[in-house]
């Protein structure tokens, strides 16, 4: 039987330090060459979806990877509608929910690598948010200082609420300082996240004064302009960042204040997964990380999975900047969540199960 389990089933399925665990032992894998990173490739064209601006186009989405010690192998695909609305200054690039009842498109299909059948299929919303911030925890938990008590957080949305949650789960961290462009907005979540998490929470007025004099640094937005620039870096701070649209959160300059550097993969820095339909132009893919010159050096550091593994040098020092650009996903996180998830859900008794027969053929592909 074939499993097909909701966000709802997901979100109780799913801790934090489980995730964390999952993803840890997956770079592993990675760097020995046991799993596959599982890169993106992106098809994107015109629209008709009607949206409340005129910049609006179609992505399909898609990565996939097969993890060996897991025995699973996982493929993520988004059908997104993308806009590029201004919100309070800002472009920003967000998702239309065009789907019927106001809802978003997004499915992981989990496969047996003994069988080759499919074991479950369940919407990636909640392992997104999960993978992205468990990650970067994992950046932190590898290159941040040990001491490191105090966050700095540009960023007050879903993505940042996950890497609250991630953060305190690597670190013990005393304090988090807030900034998002809408004050009701970030002194809710800052209320909201202190009440879940017992930790104090401080509303900013600015992205400045969110990061000065934390020794951690958070960017977790969806703007396309930096928002962390080479004056606000501190010694031994860890910087690091989730997007990469046009140009980094993190200004160029910022990321080379940085002594250690590490990617998410190297593979997946530029934006050549992307493959556009004639006439098709994105506003934030413009001039990418891997065409700076200044970057050069930068774009071929180690890899997070390498770190993980010990297999390059992190932190040294306690007065070091380090700086990990946690840009992209990769396939391998949604087989190691997902094989997580089908492995607690069969546990539990959760989801709802489907004939296998619906899924597979009696025709050789």
């Amino acid at each position: 039987m074939t499993l097909l389990l909701s966000n709802e089933e997901i979100e109780d399925l799913l801790t934090m330090p489980e995730s964390l665990a999952a993803l840890e032992l997956a770079y592993k894998d990675v760097a020995e060459g046991k799993a596959i990173p599982g890169t993106r490739a992106d098809s994107v064209g015109q629209t008709k979806g009607e949206t409340d601006t005129d910049e609006a186009l179609y992505q399909l989405k898609m990565m996939g990877s097969i993890a060996e010690s897991l025995e699973v192998g996982a493929i993520r695909i988004n059908s997104d509608i993308l806009t590029w609305p201004t919100k309070s200054g800002t472009k920003r690039r967000t998702k239309a929910p065009l789907a019927p009842n106001n809802r978003w498109t997004g499915l992981v299909l989990l496969f047996s690598m003994n069988t080759g059948e499919p074991l479950a299929i369940f919407p990636d919303g909640i392992i997104q948010l999960t993978r992205v911030a468990a990650t970067t925890a994992l950046g932190i938990k590898y290159m941040a200082r040990e001491n490191a008590k105090t966050v700095g957080l540009i960023g007050a949305g879903e993505q940042a609420r996950s890497h609250v949650i991630a953060t305190a789960a690597v670190r013990d961290v005393e304090s988090f300082k807030v900034y998002g462009p809408t004050k009701a907005n970030r002194d809710a979540f800052c209320q909201e996240l202190q009440g879940k998490t017992g930790i104090q929470m401080t509303p900013v007025d600015s992205a400045h004064e969110a990061v000065e004099g934390t020794d951690i640094a958070i960017c977790a937005t969806n703007a396309l302009d930096p928002v962390l620039f080479q004056d606000w870096v501190e010694p031994g701070m860890h910087i690091t960042s989730i997007q990469d649209k046009g140009a980094s959160e993190i200004e160029p300059e910022a990321i080379l204040k940085a002594d250690v550097v590490a990617v998410h993969e190297r593979g997946n820095m530029s934006h050549g997964y992307i493959t556009k339909t004639k006439g098709v132009n994105m506003p934030d893919q413009g001039e990418d990380l891997t065409m700076m010159p200044e970057l050069e050096a930068v774009m071929k550091s180690p890899t997070l999975a390498e770190i993980i593994a010990g297999l390059a040098p992190s932190r040294t020092s306690d007065d070091q900047v380090t700086c990990f650009l946690n840009y992209r996903g990769l396939g391998v996180q949604f087989a190691a969540l997902g094989h997580a998830v089908y492995n607690n859900a069969k546990k539990q008794g959760v989801g709802n199960e489907l004939p296998t027969d619906w899924f597979t053929e009696n025709v050789c592909p």
